[in-house]
């Protein structure tokens, strides 16, 4: 019987307590999950050491940037049929003026895609999204430093988005649409996000359905790290994300979201990207994408307590200035 190992977060050390990968939280007891079995709450230490030392461990940087406290990606797509911003940034200047904005606002990542990966989605060829990516990209290296990540599923796309240069790729596929992109992004060195998501864009949302969602995305996650560990792609280089929105329903995010801090288990940084997505309308209302700006604040801000490392948003200032005011109350650094 396998096993799950969910710390407790605490903001302050107490007791016994341990460090949270290397962060700013802590933690002395952790539930232990298994399928079709109780949940049992057992001490940090009564975890067997090598679990308990991925748990513990200071995450490696990613781009450039350590992973001891919570760093802003800011999304820009270059697309003209994204849910939330599809058309505004298709134009390649206006995707670097944004890309220089958000920046300034707070993102330390720009994570720039050219293939709409929503609900319904059609799949884009290869050759549009590097006409739509790579150029952009490189205007951006030429006037900033700032680390780039290039949402693909695609190692064409993504070989053209490094050569531009790109810091980061980000697959929402984990190397399961196109297995060639593990090789590309072993080659190249850099880090890489591998996202969990139930089927294709174009169906993912008919009828999502799982075991068990918490442990069913965790296998999946641990089974994609192997895979990019066979390709040459060190753990240590290795980014994890839920997939919040993709192949899920609202039971599903929000039970992916209660038990976010299972995945520090994996080793590696987690990344959230729940940043305007339809269940945030839902709950807390807002109709139009663009209104749910609050509501992404506050599951940052919950992510965040959880120990997530890194933070994919459209409203990098809202969210920049959500960070400072929690760091400020809590006695922590945000910067």
């Amino acid at each position: 019987m396998t096993l799950y190992y969910r710390p407790l977060v605490l903001s302050d050390p107490t007791q016994d307590a341990v460090p949270l990968a290397g962060g700013p939280h802590w933690f002395r007891e952790v539930a232990v999950l298994q399928r079709g079995g109780a949940t049992q709450i057992v001490p940090a230490l009564d975890v067997p050491p090598a679990t308990l030392a991925r748990l513990t461990a200071p995450r490696a940087a990613v781009a450039g940037l350590t992973m001891d406290r919570a760093r802003i990606m800011g999304i820009l797509n270059v697309t003209p049929d994204s849910f939330s911003d599809g058309g505004d940034h298709a134009d390649p200047d206006a995707a670097v003026a944004r890309a220089l904005a958000m920046q300034q606002d707070g993102a330390e990542i720009i994570d720039i895609g050219g293939e709409s990966t929503r609900p319904g989605a059609v799949t884009v060829p290869e050759t549009q999204e590097i006409d739509r990516t790579a150029p952009v990209i490189a205007a951006i290296r030429a006037q900033s430093d700032v680390a780039i990540s290039v949402d693909t599923r695609k190692s064409a796309v993504a070989q053209a988005a490094i050569a531009a240069g790109a810091s980061m790729v980000n697959d929402v596929a984990a190397f399961s649409y196109d297995p060639a992109l593990a090789d590309v992004t072993a080659a190249s060195g850099l880090p890489v996000c591998l996202m969990h998501a139930q089927g294709d864009p174009a169906t993912m949302q008919n009828n999502p359905v799982y075991d068990d969602v918490l442990l069913d995305v965790y296998d999946f996650l641990n089974a994609r790290i192997a895979q990019a560990e066979a390709a040459g792609i060190a753990r240590e280089a290795i980014v994890v994300d839920p997939g919040i929105g993709f192949g899920k329903t609202q039971d599903h995010n929000l039970i992916l979201l209660r038990n976010l801090s299972l995945f520090h288990a994996l080793g590696c940084p987690i990344l959230l990207g729940a940043s305007r997505k339809r269940f945030i309308g839902t709950i807390g209302g807002g109709q139009d994408a663009k209104d749910r700006v609050a509501g992404s604040v506050a599951v940052a801000l919950y992510a965040v307590s959880q120990g997530v490392q890194i933070l994919r948003v459209h409203d990098t200032f809202a969210t920049k200035q959500a960070l400072a005011l929690a760091a400020a109350i809590s006695g922590t650094n945000s910067r």
